[in-house]
């Protein structure tokens, strides 16, 4: 079977961290003999290259320097924050219109699988349209920040349903992003999460007691400074600290959150680290902690996958009740659900875990037994077959 991949966000060299979760099932399919091609838009002059041993066809829509619409925080979030860059859509969409028409006349795939279809939903119409002989199958994911967008722009509404009934099948990644594609589409997709690989179920490892740990952009949606403000709450404990991984246009004003409430020597800002930093950190952590919210967009957890990489080291995690999380936190359960912009309630939630550590022990093996049973990637390749309707 022959498939091209049509995205945003594919990573721009070895080593580059976006969506790591789809270069891992592209190695699964490709072990099964998929051959496997990628469609996506240039970063700051990037040409077609080779990645992860597969031919990615970068089209370009823009001078080197402007070419930044994709990455780092995605297309919707940049749009947000700038809208100038809603110039460079059209020009975007015109290269990839082309791209796709040309990759497609070159080479006859079997299925092409549109990933985040505003708007490279287009570009998946036109591949099938210019594919000469058997048609191929059209599939698509949808993430959630393509749905928000609608809430902004209610001409992508109209577009989303008339693509959505082009699909021979679709899918959702959680079931909060199922429901709302449902009701604004009428489709009934699907519901392919992200997949993880865990260690092996005998390895365990110490961790740092009092370690409190978040991960992500520092963007709106993530609720970092409720978390801030929860550690404030958390003063009077004795281990408590707050370890916070990555950067974002948030940083500045939690440093100055965390100075106000003088809470320097409770957090930490460890900023970008490597995959092998990263790693130890979840390790050595006591409590893992996603306080998302719902921002002013709209916009939201639509999964969590951070939440997935605690638990596959057993380490109990605390979250907001909102977006699809619940998808991967059953409160009481394999971990702890609170309501989102509550600090108050967070700084209990944590407290809880830090004190009690048999709770501790008993959410993190339920946690990593549920990251197995749900999330593990076998499940997630055969679900993935389906939607191709490819058998081996």
């Amino acid at each position: 079977m022959k498939l091209l991949i049509i995205t945003t966000n594919f990573p721009r060299w070895d080593g580059d961290p976006h969506s790591p979760w789809l270069v891992e099932l592209l190695g699964l399919l490709r072990a099964e003999d998929v051959q496997i091609e990628i469609l996506a838009p240039s970063y700051a002059g990037l040409r077609d290259q080779v990645i992860h041993d597969m031919p990615v066809h970068r089209f370009r829509y823009a001078p080197a320097r402007w070419e930044t619409l994709t990455h780092e925080d995605g297309a919707p979030a940049k749009i947000r924050r700038n809208p100038l860059y809603l110039l460079l859509l059209p020009v975007y969409v015109l290269a990839g219109l082309l791209a796709s028409w040309q990759v497609a006349r070159r080479t006859h795939f079997d299925v092409l699988h549109v990933h985040w279809p505003v708007p490279q939903g287009l570009f998946g119409l036109v591949a099938r349209a210019a594919t000469r002989g058997r048609r191929p199958r059209l599939v698509a994911t949808y993430y959630g920040a393509d749905l928000v967008l609608a809430q902004r722009f209610g001409a992508v509404t109209p577009f989303r349903r008339w693509f959505t009934r082009r699909c021979d099948d679709v899918a959702a990644i959680s079931s909060y992003t199922r429901r709302e594609l449902v009701r604004l589409t009428g489709a009934q997709p699907r519901t392919i999460p992200y997949g993880i690989a865990l260690p092996p179920a005998h390895e365990t490892w110490p961790t740092q007691p009092g370690k409190i740990l978040t991960v992500g952009r520092l963007i709106p949606r993530k609720g970092i400074r409720f978390l801030v403000e929860a550690m404030d709450h958390l003063r009077s404990h004795p281990t408590a600290h707050l370890t916070i991984i990555g950067g974002g246009p948030e940083r500045e004003a939690l440093e100055a959150l965390i100075t106000q409430l003088r809470l320097d020597d409770r957090v930490t800002f460890a900023g970008r680290v490597s995959d092998e930093e990263l790693e130890e950190h979840y390790r050595t952590c006591d409590v893992f902690v996603l306080p998302a919210i719902v921002d002013s967009t709209g916009d939201t957890e639509m999964l969590g996958m951070v939440l997935l990489e605690a638990m596959r080291y057993r380490r109990p995690v605390v979250a907001s009740n909102v977006g699809g999380i619940p998808d991967i936190v059953q409160d009481g359960e394999n971990g702890l659900l609170v309501p989102q912009q509550d600090a108050t309630s967070l700084a209990a939630a944590l407290r809880r875990l830090l004190d009690d550590a048999a709770l501790s022990t008993k959410l993190g093996e339920a946690g990593y037994v549920y990251a197995r049973d749900h999330f593990g990637w076998q499940a997630i390749l055969n679900e993935t077959k389906q939607l191709y309707a490819y058998t081996d």
